[in-house]
């Protein structure tokens, strides 16, 4: 009895050593990007300091400054509006894909079930195999040539059923899912290989660039009020720009694995936990 007392106190503590850690996992991936962009924060603050303190605020407020933030926000919403649209549409790439992959098995369990046919396992096999290889390649430990090989290696599974004379029907079907796998995996490396107009980036950064350091010597008074709105305006160009750079690639796994603003590989984890306990 004592030990399995203690045996149950261990499990409750670390059931609760993983919730703290989920929970903070959560909160670094909501406020990931505004801690990225502590340092630069605190260096306008300084060179605001270091401005006031030198009196080498040489610059007014005026409209033409404010027609130049107005002209980022501006940029800011064109760029959020483009790379929105393919991060929707990333979204449903590995729900489908895993589909896909789960369609296949479905099929050729069918198969071997109803005509217990060795390919048919063989199959099945494979495609264990191919969901850990797909993993490997979303974290770049494999090249897109590889996994587009894998595809093509179902081929020889489907000669090999259609040597056996299973009905074109079940076939077909394959050989659509594994076109469909294909059109994914080609369309995910586009999005992770493809910058969102590449100049708009560096028009932003330039004009980015300019506001902090129009506000670093642009005069108002008092000094506390200048240096709030320079932080305040200086975090919203930044955390902005840091945003649409994160969404623009949601399958940059190596650089930030599974956390902020990359799409959620559950659905392939499940799938690989599905086909472990079969």
């Amino acid at each position: 009895m004592p030990a399995l007392n203690t045996y149950n106190n261990l499990e409750n503590q670390m059931g609760i050593q993983k919730k703290i850690k989920t929970k903070s996992d959560k909160i670094w991936q909501k406020w990931s990007i505004a801690f990225r962009i502590i340092p630069v924060i605190l260096f306008v603050a300084l060179l605001k300091f270091l401005s006031y303190h030198f009196e080498l605020e040489v610059l007014e407020l005026n409209a033409l400054f404010t027609s130049l933030i107005a002209g980022t926000i501006f940029l800011i919403g064109f760029l959020i509006s483009g790379v929105l649209s393919d991060y929707k549409e990333s979204e449903k790439l590995p729900s489908e894909l895993s589909a896909s992959i789960k369609s296949l098995y479905d099929d050729a369990y069918t198969i071997y079930k109803s005509k217990n046919s060795q390919n048919a396992f063989q199959f099945i096999a494979f495609q264990k195999t191919f969901t850990n290889f797909l993993m490997d390649w979303f974290y770049k430990k494999e090249t897109t040539t590889s996994i587009l090989d894998k595809i093509s290696q179902m081929n020889d599974f489907i000669i090999e059923l259609d040597n056996e004379g299973i009905q074109p029907g079940y076939l077909i079907k394959i050989k659509n899912e594994q076109n469909n796998i294909r059109k994914m995996i080609l369309r995910i490396d586009t999005i992770r290989e493809t910058n969102f107009i590449g100049s708009a980036y560096a028009i932003l950064e330039a004009m980015g660039f300019l506001i902090a350091l129009s506000l670093i010597i642009i005069k108002i008074e008092p000094f506390y009020v200048a240096l709030f709105f320079t932080l305040l305006v200086t975090f919203l160009i930044s955390y902005m720009f840091l945003l649409i750079k994160d969404l623009d690639n949601p399958f940059d796994y190596v650089e930030n694995g599974e956390s902020g603003t990359e799409i959620s590989l559950k659905p392939i984890h499940d799938l690989i936990k599905a086909f472990k306990k079969l």
